[in-house]
């Protein structure tokens, strides 16, 4: 308990009033002269002892009536939990603003980082004198006290957005960190949000409260900046379906709008830049949405030169968050990827199911096919060089001799891919287990697994290994049971470090990618070379065989490095970009979205190019060595959430804080509000003046049937 005007308290003192009032007051009894009083002397000390009682209650409810009237005036108040004392005393305060790009929403003329700032600097006018006050923002810097309050001050002026923003709960946590290393009584911490589902993830609620538990008796403050009905149209993303392309490929990108507040119509455009830097509109594509409605949209251009071609996808017209009107992308042009095919005799009729799905005749006639296959026999593969293709493919394998298996190991182990299709040819076995073999394949070959009945079928399940992206636009819609297996290898136990990347329905691998040096084996333990007409182990191509022709595209991507190659980020992620070893130079000028050129040296033993801390979005280009040299880029965008709208509703926010007390306050007024009552405590003075009513009326009723009799 507490009272915000102590002194009044003594004003219980005139209770001594009524009480000397009562003494003098007090009726006396007069004497007369009367015989025969006999008879009523009883009478007399029973009405004696009824009006000593009343006069009592009489006495108690007046002098109630000055104390509580006392007691009133003198405010007070009760805190449940925390430090007690003064409001004028000192206080450890924590200002955590949440500096995401959602904060460059407008709304009313500012954006919500300039009304944080704006209650923030007001804010910090109210606390008192030789009080402790951080700043922090969800940049993730270290949390540190400020020098004095001027130093406070600058920090909230100098506030930006940051593409790279941690969830609001995270920067809540470091500041309950500091607030315990300091020793004042008194702490509180002021969350300064738009209160988006975004940056106060559930996942965090644990932690969270866990750190809260540590802190008893903490105010926490949430000032809600949000705009209850925002309105705002936005690209999540910029996908290109191929970051490393043929030639002869069209360039495509995937992409979403989303929508959030009422519907509208806009229009979406697609520039790429040119050589000189400049962009140009190749492409554009119109969409109606509902409210709160979003919509999946694809781009496709015509095929490209060689080289890098960056460009970028936006949304005409204007709305109040500008920074997800905008998606960037980076793609890199090679010539068609030359794939070497060896399958058993006849090699043609042997090989058409691969050939054909990678490479269909149409698309090679037009010069449009992504991959140039070349079909020999296995009588040839020894003498073959390799150098000059991008991937080998074994179809149906035979024993082979040691040194062709130790050529293909070498060969992988430079950087290439290798893909090995198993089928009924591959015994005896023990020639398959001896260790040149093993240096390939991921295991040793124990026995066939028959299947007659055909129940037995490819049954994808974890889908994030890069030869299984396409599929997931497929999730729960690709027919594998309907390309039954009707025999597999079985093998024992794996190499270290092989991914089972398919198992079959039965949770048999049916195929597995094995790292051999700088490359990759993909090894698929059924055959997809028989006729299926002639007692085949698989009917995998047989048919309208479409999720087979993406499986064995993506298979071939993945090998020739397409797929593994990575040219788009998110803020805040570490590019790595392969280098051409035959195009060293010992530093690289890269430059940045807002034309900063800054000078990066390469890792020579890695051959590659390491670019930290890109939290700017945008296109980034390196060079090197002038006009005929490198000229490469990557691109970065922001993680879709760090534009997400969508707010948390009460019961969210409760789930978050769990049985910990917070108040949430949108304006000044509340905020004062707030925060007097988080340091005086909860005021009785309402509670009590109701009870002097009461007392009052009591008193009145009291006195009135008492004087009257």
């Amino acid at each position: 308990m507490a009272f915000v005007n102590p002194i009044l308290l003594a004003g219980t003192a005139l209770v001594a009033l009524p009480i000397v009032l009562h003494l003098i007051m007090r009726q006396k009894p007069r004497q007369f002269e009367f015989p025969a009083l006999r008879f009523l002397a009883q009478r007399h000390d029973t009405n004696q002892r009824r009006l000593r009682l009343r006069h009592l209650v009489l006495l108690a409810l007046r002098v109630a009536l000055i104390a509580l009237l006392a007691f009133a005036l003198a405010r007070p108040s009760i805190r449940f939990t925390g430090a007690l004392g003064s409001q004028e005393a000192p206080v450890a305060a924590a200002l955590v603003f949440d500096t995401s790009m959602r904060m460059d929403y407008r709304h009313e003329n500012r954006t919500r980082l300039e009304a944080e700032q704006h209650l923030g600097q007001w804010l910090l006018a109210q606390f008192p004198r030789e009080s402790q006050i951080a700043v922090l923002d969800t940049r993730r810097a270290p949390a540190a006290f400020s020098v004095d309050r001027g130093a406070a001050k600058h920090r909230i002026e100098r506030l930006t957005t940051t593409a790279n923003s941690e969830p609001v709960t995270t920067a809540l946590g470091d500041a309950l960190q500091l607030l315990g290393q300091s020793e004042l009584a008194r702490k509180e911490v002021y969350v300064f949000t738009d209160l988006s589902r975004a940056s106060w993830p559930l996942t965090a609620a644990a932690g969270l409260q866990e750190r809260m538990a540590q802190l008893h008796g903490v105010g926490v403050y949430v000032i809600d900046v949000g705009v209850k009905d925002p309105i705002d149209f936005a690209l999540t993303d910029a996908r290109p379906v191929n970051q490393v392309l043929s030639s002869r490929s069209p360039l495509r990108i995937d992409t979403q709008v989303q929508q959030t507040g009422p519907g509208g119509t806009r229009t979406i455009e697609l520039y790429l830049l040119g050589a000189d830097r400049k962009p140009e509109k190749r492409s554009e594509q119109t969409v109606t949405l509902s409210p709160g409605q979003s919509q999946a949209l694809q781009f496709q251009i015509g095929a490209l030169d060689l080289g890098t071609h960056q460009g970028y996808l936006q949304i005409l017209g204007q709305d109040g968050l500008a920074a997800d009107d905008r998606r960037f992308f980076t793609v890199e042009v090679k010539p068609p990827w030359r794939v070497l095919i060896v399958a058993p005799s006849p090699t043609d009729a042997t090989a058409v199911y691969l050939t054909e799905a990678i490479a269909p005749t149409a698309f090679r006639s037009n010069h449009q096919a992504r991959f140039e296959p070349t079909v020999i026999g296995y009588d040839k593969l020894a003498k073959q060089p390799l150098d000059t293709f991008s991937a080998v493919c074994l179809l149906d394998p035979a024993p082979m001799d040691g040194a062709v298996w130790q050529k293909l190991a070498n060969y992988a182990s430079d950087g290439h891919g290798v893909a090995i299709f198993l089928g009924r040819r591959a015994q005896p076995v023990d020639t398959f287990n001896q260790k040149t073999a093993q240096q390939v394949l991921p295991g040793k070959l124990i026995r066939r697994a028959r299947r007659p009945d055909g129940d037995a079928y490819l049954a994808p399940r974890n889908q994030q290994h890069p030869i299984l992206n396409t599929f997931r636009s497929y999730a729960g819609q690709v027919p594998w049971d309907a390309f039954p297996v009707f025999q597999y290898w079985q093998l024992g136990d794996v190499v270290k470090g092989v991914d089972a990347v398919v198992p079959y329905n039965d949770g048999q691998p049916a195929i597995l990618d094995r790292p051999v040096g700088k490359g990759h084996v993909l090894t698929m333990t059924t055959s997809i070379s028989d006729d299926p007409n002639d007692n085949p182990w698989s009917l995998l191509p047989a048919g309208d065989a479409w999720p087979f022709m993406i499986l064995v595209n993506e298979m071939m991507s993945y090998l020739v490095g397409s797929a593994e190659q990575q040219l788009n980020y998110y803020a805040g992620q570490t590019a790595v970009i392969e280098l051409d070893p035959a195009k060293a130079y010992p530093a690289y000028a890269l430059t940045e979205p807002d034309g900063t050129e800054v000078r990066v040296n390469p890792d020579s033993r890695q051959n590659v190019l390491v670019v930290t801390e890109m939290n700017q979005p945008g296109n980034y280009r390196i060079q090197a060595g002038g006009a005929g040299g490198v000229d490469r880029g990557f691109s970065v965008n922001l993680v879709p959430g760090q534009t997400e709208l969508a707010r948390l509703d009460e019961k969210q926010l409760a789930e978050i804080f769990g049985k910990y007390p917070y108040r949430v306050a949108r304006e000044e007024s509340q905020i004062e509000r707030e925060f007097t009552t988080g340091r005086v405590g909860r005021e009785l003075f309402p509670l009590v003046i109701v009870l002097v009513v009461v007392v009052l009326g009591l008193e009145h009723i009291v006195a009135n049937r008492f004087y009257k009799q």
